[in-house]
């Protein structure tokens, strides 16, 4: 037996995952797209976050956003009062908002006024030595500008140039403006989420912005997949990409359902229309009841799947609720009315129990189970801490900021979370410098005249 085969059998699996995605390595090992430039001419989520992911793979990613006051989403956070300080030089008693900070990791900031005759020339000076430009402003703007694909690529025929927008670039939706709720509105995901009508339900809205960052990462696959092909004949390419349209991509069968047989597909809360028991039921105590803080005095909530008959069997034996052994088929389980009755009955046993109390019984039954974590359960998980997901980042302006990290690990060309964010125009005369050969009067003067 050849050594190399022996201790790949003697190395466990985990050993061998703890080893090759250690957190501690990153920083020595190369970076996939390391030499690529991207400019980020984005805004809000969607544009921002779509360069924030090539970026963790090493892109150097430019973002361009107004001098002074930078984008919207800097003044976009809880309570309206930006965390983090400052905003920018001209403006040191603002900060930038928390809202802002999962999309922006690791890039440049610099600060243009597009509408400004010199800023395009600038803009065209970037993008002729720049590899991506990354673009989320209303459909068609830039190209009125004369900085859009069609101008910028005579400039650089190698540019790849993806535009986000909400409803894409033709039809008659084009013209509309789109946010990450609209989206999920029109997409149709809405739609199916939220409570049924029979439990006095309504549609759910996503307390995350789901729409933008999935936006944001199907189109940086669609980058990649540019780059490639950029690589066997050396063209550009121009990427569209329609919000909207990404968010019925999250549909699953709803769409070839109706299609098939005219059902439209409905809300059911927080169970499952194709599995039972497969969903959330309400625990009737506290994890903290003791706690001074309100938000932690809520009665808990906890995922529990057992929708394999023997594991079902299992949960009735825990539960003690005899009457729900009727229900021994999956067949049985997963009709509305039964699943009404089923989870009112696992609530009704919950009642006088914390999640954790329920998890234990489920974990010693060998049933699935997940507590529902809050924000606070997460971040001191020692799990993500071990892994390097979730971790303080001893930021060079804004100091120790709380922060999760790419979550996809590659064994040797790994992504990584270098600094959280920059003030605005924190860059511009690195950046101005170095890629179009301005002078420092020359900046001088550019600033003085609110170009940058």
């Amino acid at each position: 037996m050849a050594v190399a085969e022996k201790e790949v059998r003697q190395q466990s699996f985990e050993e061998f995952c703890r080893e090759t995605f250690d957190p501690k390595t990153v920083f020595d090992k190369p970076e996939a797209l390391k030499g690529l430039r991207v400019l980020s001419v984005t805004q809000y989520i969607l544009g921002p976050s779509c360069a924030n992911y090539l970026g963790e793979l090493g892109a150097e990613v430019i973002k361009i956003e107004l001098p002074r006051r930078g984008e919207p989403m800097r003044h976009t956070t809880p309570w309206n009062e930006p965390g983090l300080y400052p905003l920018s030089r001209w403006i040191p008693e603002k900060g930038t908002g928390f809202g802002s900070v999962g999309a922006n990791y690791n890039k440049y900031c610099i600060s243009m006024d597009f509408h400004r005759p010199e800023a395009q020339e600038l803009m065209k000076k970037l993008a002729a030595k720049s590899d991506v430009i990354v673009e989320n402003y209303r459909p068609g703007t830039f190209d009125r500008w004369g900085v859009g694909y069609r101008q910028l690529s005579q400039v650089n025929p190698r540019l790849i140039y993806a535009w986000l927008g909400g409803f894409g670039g033709f039809g008659p939706g084009r013209f509309r403006a789109s946010y990450d709720i609209l989206g999920q509105a029109q997409g149709g995901v809405f739609g199916i989420t939220g409570q049924p009508p029979e439990m006095g339900g309504t549609p759910a809205k996503h307390t995350i912005w789901l729409a933008d960052y999935w936006g944001g990462m199907m189109t940086a696959q669609a980058i990649l997949a540019a780059l490639l092909y950029r690589e066997k004949t050396g063209k550009g390419t121009m990427i569209e990409y329609s919000q909207v349209h990404g968010a019925t991509r999250l549909l699953e069968y709803s769409l070839p359902l109706y299609g098939r047989q005219g059902v439209v597909r409905q809300r059911w809360g927080n169970w499952d229309t194709q599995l039972c028991v497969h969903g959330i039921i309400q625990c009737g105590k506290s994890s903290y009841p003791d706690s001074p803080n309100p938000q932690e005095n809520e009665q808990g909530y906890i995922l529990i799947t057992a929708y394999k008959d023997a594991d079902y069997a299992k949960l009735v034996k825990v539960t003690g609720a005899k009457e729900l052994a009727k229900f021994g088929t999956h067949d049985e389980r997963v009709k509305p009315e039964n699943q009404m009755e089923i989870y009112n009955a696992l609530e009704k046993w919950a009642k006088d129990k914390t999640k954790e109390d329920v998890a234990k019984l489920c974990d010693d039954a060998g049933i699935i189970n997940q507590p529902v974590w809050n924000a606070k359960e997460v971040a001191e998980h020692p799990h993500w801490r071990m892994r390097g997901a979730i971790d303080w980042r001893d930021d060079p302006t804004y100091g120790d900021v709380m922060a999760q990290g790419p979550a996809a690990k590659l064994s040797d060309t790994p992504a990584r979370f270098k600094w959280v964010y920059k003030p605005v125009g924190a860059d511009n005369e690195y950046v101005y410098g170095k890629l179009c050969g301005a002078t420092p009067s020359e900046l001088q003067k550019l600033e003085a005249d609110g170009v940058i």
